[in-house]
């Protein structure tokens, strides 16, 4: 029996009466997988090691997930799910632009904090992004998104914002890791944020008061000047505007 079985890091079926046996068996392979991979890098997460430290036999790996590539992908889901349940979820937060940082903080946290599990997770841009942990995570980002927008903050559409926050967040992780311990200024991790800020909201809300009869006069007073729909569009959006400046 391997050492995480003996001191009970990893649960057994016989402690969880009327558990399937199959399931069970295989969360404590993906516990210990993810523990060698934290502890001692993607090229320890060989098949007998992981066997050895769930207190398994090898064939059970493959009737479980198919192949080495299997387990890494139900490493990849654990650690979305891991992720997950850090994530900080305020539907009504005083700051909107404040929580932004927050989520993004967050984010950089559990990278620097679990590099090997981060760089499984990220190395391969589309690996992962289908699992349920990973869709909720990005719900609660779009919620975050949704509530600058709606408060007047957002500077640019929201799926540029998701990808702004995404690519600044995992950037920043993967270039602090890059570098010699002694390099690593914390300013890169400061600077990079605010960068982020700066290009996904204003400074000030555009529309001080949130509501939509404001949202549709301020959108109004800028149609005008804008030359990309035809005077067919623009006639009629302006119907609409007024008619929801109206309802205020």
């Amino acid at each position: 029996m391997s050492e995480g079985a003996k001191n009970g890091a990893f649960p057994v079926a016989a402690s969880e009466p009327g558990a399937d046996a199959r399931e069970v068996t295989r969360q404590r392979v993906v516990e210990a997988a993810a523990d060698l991979l934290a502890r001692e890098g993607r090229d320890a997460v060989t098949t007998r090691a992981v066997a050895a430290a769930a207190g398994t036999q090898p064939p059970a790996i493959y009737r479980l997930f198919g192949d080495k590539d299997g387990l890494l992908e139900a490493v990849l889901e654990h650690g979305h799910a891991t992720f997950l349940a850090t994530k900080h979820r305020d539907t009504h937060p005083e700051d909107p632009v404040e929580d932004l940082r927050t989520g993004w903080d967050l984010a950089v946290e559990f990278g620097l904090a679990n590099p090997e599990l981060y760089a499984l997770m990220y190395s391969d841009p589309q690996r992962g992004t289908a699992s349920a942990a990973f869709q909720a995570g990005m719900q609660i980002l779009l919620g975050r998104i949704r509530r600058l927008a709606a408060g007047g903050w957002l500077r640019v559409d929201e799926k540029l914002a998701a990808a702004l926050i995404h690519a600044t967040a995992r950037g920043a992780v993967l270039t602090w890791l890059s570098l010699p311990e002694d390099q690593r200024d914390p300013a890169l991790l400061t600077t990079l944020r605010e960068s982020m800020v700066a290009a996904v909201t204003h400074e000030q809300p555009v529309v001080q008061d949130a509501g939509l009869a404001d949202a549709a006069r301020t959108l109004q007073a800028l149609l005008p000047g804008q030359t990309t729909l035809s005077g067919a569009e623009q006639h009629l959006l302006s119907e609409w505007l007024d008619r929801l400046a109206a309802d205020g």
